[in-house]
């Protein structure tokens, strides 16, 4: 067993060990020198630009073009916004001196990019005619985490974050509605991750947004994870920036803004949801190998044949590797490729020289399945389909048997201690009660559903009129 060969702890008796052990064994990241970094190997990254390749064609397709802007902020344009500097504050990293002198001025190392950005959106809009503007980045951020966790929580990790700029609200709203529907697309279509998309309370929210909306995922062992954001920031940031416009009646008004980012947390919690005892379970559309050909001996006439399959495939778009290597036995590349979680395997020997079949071994569920030579690419299309598929279902349905609806307080309590998972319920909005059942529970809001309608109802807490079930868990 790949388990007792590479000494990785099973999933389903240490999670956090396993999920360490994964990620290093398999090649897509590593501890960085200095304390909450991370390095991103290649077989992580080549992740990180699958989803970077999707995300970029659905965002240009909005009409959002990629620009950078500078990675240090001056203090003053960061202290701009007063519930955005309290709220980031505690992570900020600054410098204090360059060159070898103490600067006139501190800079953060960018956490996020509003108030950088803002500050060169009001010298570029002036008209209405100026409006919408819409820039997104790719890039790295830097937040001072006091608990590291490979891809979940790390001190500089990298992402995307999308910042428009509007001549009214409805506008700026239908923006970071479409926002959310794109993470929505990239968790279910991509990741094979279902979750809820909805909206977190006032204390939760981005600090300096009006709304923030999360696309909450959840993870084995029951802690919910906050995936992607998107933020209806208001004129929250347009007032203390001055980024104004006239109007085609020629009045100056602020602009209405939105941001929205999703960032490589989402590779630890696909890493986390799809991984079994023996390793990763990678969903086909973001595995940088879909297909890994293993020739069996190493005789002249079986790695040609295996290396004409690879191009085939190659040439029908998938993406198909040979592991042709003699320093590994059979057996050990076999767990190697299980660790890494390809989702196909194909052996090649002397039986599929003769005959006009070929085995493939599924990654999601180890079955063989036997694929005829003609047409072999797009069986293996449909196969790939078939398991990006599957995994998504086992999520849906993990996801499903763990949302529960409660009506008592006791009972949540009991759900939170026990089984963890999402529990919904109804909840009064006030802030004093959310604080209170986070500090007995450990347990916070994680969102208002979307798709949630007014009812009535009792808080779960204080027992005053509630007009919405809230979805409730404890988070990484």
């Amino acid at each position: 067993m790949i388990s007792e060969k590479r000494d990785l702890p099973k999933k389903t008796e240490d999670l956090s060990g396993w999920y360490n052990k994964v990620v290093l064994l398999a090649e897509l990241a590593d501890y960085g020198p200095a304390r909450g970094t991370m390095i991103y190997r290649p077989y992580g990254y080549a992740i990180w630009e699958l989803i970077q390749k999707e995300m970029d064609r659905l965002i240009k397709e909005k009409g959002v073009a990629n620009a950078y802007f500078p990675l240090f902020i001056p203090e003053s344009l960061i202290n701009k916004e007063s519930k955005h500097i309290e709220g980031f504050s505690p992570e900020l990293a600054v410098v204090t001196i360059g060159g070898g002198e103490e600067l006139k001025e501190k800079l953060v190392v960018r956490p996020t990019s509003e108030t950088i950005m803002y500050e060169a959106y009001a010298r570029w809009i002036d008209s209405w005619r100026d409006l919408p503007l819409m820039i997104n980045q790719w890039n790295n951020v830097v937040r001072w985490e006091k608990r590291p966790y490979l891809f979940i929580r790390t001190t500089e990790f990298l992402w995307q974050e999308g910042h428009t700029a509007h001549a009214n609200h409805d506008e700026a709203w239908q923006m970071v509605l479409w926002a959310m529907e794109m993470y929505t697309k990239i968790y279910e279509d991509f990741l094979a991750l279902p979750g809820y998309a909805g909206r977190k309370s006032e204390s939760e929210k981005f600090a300096g947004a009006d709304i923030t909306l999360t696309y909450e995922s959840l993870m084995p062992g029951g802690k919910a994870l906050q995936s992607s954001t998107s933020h209806d920031l208001g004129q929250n940031f347009s007032k203390p920036f001055n980024i104004s416009f006239l109007n085609n009646e020629g009045q100056r008004e602020f602009v209405w803004q939105t941001s929205w980012g999703l960032s490589t947390r989402s590779i630890g919690g696909m890493i986390m949801a799809h991984g079994d005892d023996g390793g990763l379970r990678l969903p086909p559309r973001l595995a940088p190998i879909q297909v890994i050909i293993l020739p069996v001996g190493n005789e002249a006439k079986i790695i040609d044949f295996s290396r004409k399959l690879v191009d085939k495939l190659k040439e029908s778009g998938i993406r198909a590797e040979l592991d042709d290597g003699e320093n590994e036995t059979l057996g050990s590349k076999i767990n190697n490729w299980e660790l890494k979680g390809v989702p196909i395997r194909i052996e090649i020997g002397p039986k599929e020289l003769e005959e006009k079949n070929i085995t493939a071994v599924r990654r999601d569920n180890g079955k063989k399945q036997s694929l005829k030579q003609g047409g072999l690419a797009e069986q293996i299309k449909n196969l790939l389909d078939d398991i990006q598929n599957n995994l998504y279902k086992e999520a849906k349905k993990f996801l499903e048997a763990n949302t529960k609806e409660v009506n008592n307080y006791e009972e949540f309590k009991k759900l939170m201690a026990e089984n963890r998972g999402f529990i919904l319920a109804f909840w009064c909005e006030a802030p004093d009660c959310e604080e209170k059942i986070k500090a007995e529970t450990k347990t916070t809001t994680r969102c208002l559903p979307l798709e949630a309608k007014e009812e009535n109802g009792l808080c779960i807490y204080c027992g005053k009129t509630a007009k919405h079930k809230w979805l409730f868990a404890r988070s990484y």
